[in-house]
């Protein structure tokens, strides 16, 4: 055997263990509803897929919907693509997708959720994160895929379907969740904790190797509003759940931090719709985080 001969059967054998490792360590999924999705996983969308995601809305799209089954409690918990009108939701994870897909590869930390993350700076916006950001992290490759609006489904949907493919993150942080809250009288709250713990399950399975920071919900709004008391009871409903029971996982509880002691928010770490962070609420989140994503990079 000349010695093309042997590379090349090594180069086989290489490729050969590399599959056996993934599908040792990758898993996969399992929901518990099978919609009736044409292409459940996977980038590019085939024709079928991009039709179901954009003719239909996310309503008639739901868990039970195609049998004219109620089953609001398996919403947040089976992938869902979202949908802001024609293809514009989906015309935004594309641009995602191709940010990812410009960064393959190893990177420090993937940010994963819905405008809080977003808003910590993201190529769908100036393409540079905020000030409090770059004091604390700005070191670490980041690769930023929130989403405003996202609920527990969409980020699902999103992981699924090509939004972190190719990454190789050492450190996830994933805030999910405050956009479920729309929902909960439908839902419930064991369904919207339940939602967080499939995302971190599902990041987990993409990334065996890597640690993962679930930040809980912040507060917003106020004490009485139905919102406000919505996401006290699904932050106390992670915990029977027991995430962190899983030695990657760490979970970081900042409400204590972002609440007055009578239970009000503090106003000046929110913007005037007193939901979303102003750079102060941002800077307090930081300093927070950075412990936690110091243990897991140095």
């Amino acid at each position: 055997m000349n010695r093309l001969s042997v590379a090349l059967s090594l180069w086989i054998l290489l490729c050969f263990a590399v599959q056996i490792a993934q599908a040792q360590t990758k898993k996969g999924i399992e929901y518990p509803y099978a919609s009736a999705e044409p292409q459940k996983t996977g980038w590019p969308l085939t024709p079928e897929e991009k039709a179901y995601v954009t003719d239909k809305s996310e309503h008639d799209r739901r868990p039970g919907r195609e049998s004219n089954k109620h089953l609001p409690m398996m919403w947040p918990l089976v992938p869902a693509a979202g949908h802001w009108g024609g293809t514009a939701w989906l015309d935004t994870h594309t641009k995602l997708v191709s940010y990812v897909q410009a960064n393959k590869g190893p990177c420090d930390i993937l940010l994963v959720g819905d405008s809080i993350t977003q808003q910590w700076g993201s190529p769908l916006d100036q393409g540079t994160f905020n000030d409090a950001w770059k004091k604390h992290f700005g070191d670490y490759k980041t690769i930023n895929i929130g989403i405003g609006g996202d609920k527990t489904q969409n980020v699902l949907w999103r992981l699924d379907h090509g939004g972190v493919e190719g990454l190789e993150p050492r450190l996830v942080i994933v805030m999910i969740g405050n956009n479920n809250m729309f929902f909960t009288p439908e839902t419930g709250i064991e369904a919207a904790a339940k939602g967080i713990q499939m995302c971190v399950a599902n990041v987990r399975d993409q990334f065996p190797k890597a640690d993962v920071i679930l930040a809980k919900i912040l507060p917003c709004h106020a004490p009485g509003r139905t919102f406000y008391e919505d996401i006290k009871k699904t932050n106390d409903a992670l915990d029977p759940l027991k995430i962190d029971s899983d030695p990657k996982v760490r979970i970081l509880d900042l409400t204590s931090d972002f609440l007055n002691a009578d239970g009000t928010i503090k106003k000046t770490l929110y913007t005037p719709d007193n939901i979303h962070l102003s750079l102060a609420g941002y800077s307090l989140y930081a300093e927070r985080l950075k412990p936690l994503v110091d243990q897991s990079l140095r």
